[in-house]
């Protein structure tokens, strides 16, 4: 019994030895890691650091317009960047915002560049489709307007873009008045073959396109616009067979039966819709 006893007490001893020694091993595992990440921290904030990674000039900056409608030195113009800067130091997401707040700028992301240090920066631009008449209280109102609607000043616009020709469609009205519909609209009228000149939106009941062929009244906007502005296109070769001078306007209210206002009398016409159609 007594050897039993002796036994147990010298293995339990050697278990003991043995968990120390692992307790050990892990202490002294822990301050390697320890010590090795802080090294490799205390690495890369030295390179961070270093000259190098420096932001010195504009000839850093990689600009990628989708557009080009803006000259990269315009772009650039509009970066809020003092030079020289920490290229750590700067904050993508700060730049894109601050662009996207531009009315000539749609879109903007702004990345790091490691080899060699800079930023890429790519912007996709506002094209304007329309010259923008509002009526004002004292004078009228002009901007510029793209296809999804958003509105941007004349004079932002002409002193970033100074060479750039004009849109010749024009849109005379408040935004308010046709930004509703205005996506649908000029879908429309963009895809017509008929030549719509002027958009007049300021009759909330009646919208009138300067064409071509004449003055058109479509009434109230709405589901219809698409159905109005085919059934122009159909109405195409009227010049031919009319004076535009004795159109007062066409009537596409009901585009299924479209009207011609003749100066001195109605004429009603229903034109012939190709089978293809």
């Amino acid at each position: 019994m007594a050897g039993i006893i002796s036994v147990s007490r010298t293995d339990l001893a050697q278990r003991r030895q043995k968990l120390r020694r692992q307790r050990q091993m892990r202490i002294i595992q822990a301050i390697w890691r320890t010590f090795a990440i802080t090294s490799l921290a205390g690495g890369l904030l030295w390179v961070a650091v270093q000259p190098v990674w420096m932001l010195k000039a504009p000839k850093q900056i990689v600009m990628k317009s989708g557009n080009k409608l803006l000259s990269d030195e315009t772009a650039q113009s509009l970066l809020v960047l003092s030079y020289p800067q920490s290229l750590w130091r700067i904050e993508p997401s700060a730049i894109a915002n601050s662009l996207k707040k531009q009315p000539t700028i749609a879109q903007a992301i702004v990345k790091r560049r490691l080899f060699p240090p800079g930023l890429i920066i790519e912007i996709q631009e506002r094209v304007p489709v329309a010259v923008t008449q509002t009526p004002g209280n004292k004078k009228v109102i002009i901007g510029l307007l793209d296809a999804s609607g958003v509105w941007m000043p004349l004079e932002k616009y002409t002193s970033l873009n100074p060479t750039r020709k004009l849109p010749n469609l024009r849109v005379i009205g408040s935004p308010k008045q046709y930004c509703l519909y205005w996506t649908q609209l000029h879908q429309a009228v963009s895809q017509s073959p008929v030549k719509v000149m002027e958009i007049d939106c300021q009759n909330p009941t009646n919208l009138i396109l300067k064409t071509e062929l004449g003055n058109v009244h479509l009434g109230v906007p709405g589901s219809q616009l698409s159905e109005q502005i085919k059934v122009l296109a159909q109405m195409r070769h009227l010049a031919a067979k009319l004076n535009s001078g004795q159109i007062e306007y066409i009537d596409l209210k009901n585009p299924e039966s479209p009207i011609v206002q003749m100066n001195q009398k109605y004429q009603k016409l229903t034109p012939k819709i190709p089978k293809n159609i």
